[in-house]
């Protein structure tokens, strides 16, 4: 690859970031006036959360937990980063490769263990007990959302996240996976994951900070609060887009010129309204125990998904 290409696959990489960590931090800002609404409060101006990150990226601290302690968020987001490249986001996926639907999997993971590693190094008992519930909280949301992600692969004979965006979007919103009645059922086990991926009420038990005296984050201040609030932008769009590409169509509803510019308009709004209904559902249920929310996932949630999986399975045979 000469320089020119290098210089052209760098700038895309950077903008991917960017859009990514500005949209997450938009709906952030967003998400904080509908709670406020719903709670009959003003809340802070949308963009508080540029303002936020802002001050306290520039802020100094003398306090230092070791190399793991910092490094730990470079992790989380450098992982989360690279789960944004291999999702088509409207349409155009910057990585692709056979099974990456599969890697996406592995990929999320990561951002969870470096929060751990990073929890853990700071020796605060709080923190030790949040990454604990973390940890819990992923075993419990992957079963019902891998389920689900097995009966997309199953109908659609793929396991590439490109390919289940295509076959969607050959007939526009006629075709997206939502529109079937078993993947209708799929669909909202896998809202409910999403609702613990965000950890969003009532499922944001590891950062609990009535219950654990001052959060597991009690220990991430400056720099290190503002590299969370990164890290928790950039992983809402990833994981609103995924939902989108598995059962939205990627948000694909024009072809030809000017497409790209069409789904990418689309694909934002779909993020966005995935994104609105996980903040009313957060404002309006109290938060589980994490025995609850544990039992709600791998009771209730993966019964579901199971249906849908047993449905398509029944559909393709024929």
């Amino acid at each position: 690859m000469d320089m020119i290409g290098i210089a052209i696959k760098i700038t895309i990489l950077i903008a991917y970031a960017i859009i990514g960590t500005c949209t997450g931090l938009l709906f952030m800002g967003i998400g904080r006036k509908i709670v406020a609404r719903v709670h009959n409060r003003v809340g802070p101006p949308f963009y508080q959360n540029f303002i936020d990150v802002a001050k306290l990226l520039s802020k100094k601290t003398n306090i230092s937990h070791g190399w793991i302690f910092d490094l730990a968020l470079l992790f989380s987001i450098s992982g989360i980063l690279l789960t944004l490249l291999f999702l088509p986001i409207g349409g155009v996926q910057l990585l692709s490769t056979d099974g990456d639907a599969f890697l996406v999997l592995y990929l999320l993971a990561i951002p969870s263990l470096g929060f751990a590693l990073g929890a853990g190094a700071s020796g605060n008992p709080n923190a030790g007990v949040g990454v604990m519930r973390a940890l819990v909280m992923m075993l419990s949301y992957e079963l019902p959302f891998v389920i689900t992600l097995i009966a997309l692969m199953i109908y659609y004979d793929t396991t590439s996240l490109a390919t289940i965006v295509r076959m969607q979007s050959i007939n526009g919103i006629k075709s997206w996976a939502i529109t079937m009645p078993p993947f209708m059922i799929a669909a909202f086990a896998a809202d409910m994951a999403l609702q613990g991926m965000l950890m969003e009420q009532p499922f944001d038990i590891p950062v609990a900070p009535h219950e654990i005296a001052s959060g597991p984050m009690v220990e991430f201040g400056g720099k290190y609060l503002g590299s969370l609030m990164l890290y928790k932008a950039i992983a809402l769009v990833a994981e609103t887009t995924l939902f989108v590409d598995l059962f939205l169509g990627g948000g694909v509803v024009a072809h030809g010129n000017f497409a790209f510019v069409i789904n990418f308009i689309v694909w934002l709004a779909l993020i966005f309204l995935l994104f609105a209904l996980s903040i009313l559902i957060a404002a309006s249920f109290p938060r589980f125990r994490i025995e609850q929310a544990f039992g709600f996932y791998w009771k209730y949630e993966a019964i579901i998904a199971a249906i849908s999986l047993i449905w398509v399975y029944i559909m393709v045979i024929k």
